[in-house]
């Protein structure tokens, strides 16, 4: 058995919206989540997150204090994910739909009001609590949903 994947993502609030990313190539799912994913060994988790929101969303930004850890597992499957939340700040960038992810997974990205997050699927279920919340919140074993 394996070892949990580790991951790294970015809670970017701008003008009280937040940033998501469909991660899914070709909207093979309506999934929305934070921009961010797996750490590379020998790079800090901001250095990580950095680099993983510039490849999905052509923004730069600054890593601020973490707010969320969360636990992705499939309860059928092998699949166990810990994700790393960190509050970001855009420092540089405009979001553009012809940006293109140099890894093809990443096919949207957009900001969402409160409100306009009530319309979507997103994961983790806790997102929108963080997102505009200020406690660190830790999400144990939740069940990843899978693609439609």
């Amino acid at each position: 058995m394996s070892s949990p994947r580790l991951a790294a993502r970015a809670l970017i609030v701008q003008d009280n919206r937040l940033l998501l990313v469909n991660a899914y190539p070709a909207g093979q799912s309506s999934l929305w989540c934070a921009p961010g994913g797996g750490v590379e060994r020998g790079a800090s988790l901001p250095d990580n997150l950095r680099r993983e929101v510039y490849e999905e969303t052509g923004l730069t930004v600054a890593v601020g204090d973490p707010c969320l850890v969360n636990e992705f597992h499939d309860p059928n499957g092998t699949f166990h994910q810990v994700d790393i939340y960190f509050r970001c700040t855009i420092t540089s960038g405009v979001l553009s739909d012809s940006w293109q992810d140099p890894e093809n997974i990443v096919s949207k990205r957009r900001f969402f009001s409160r409100a306009e997050m009530d319309q979507i699927a997103f994961k983790p279920d806790s997102l929108p609590a963080v997102a505009w919340g200020s406690d660190l919140l830790y999400d144990p074993l939740e069940p990843i949903v899978k693609p439609r």
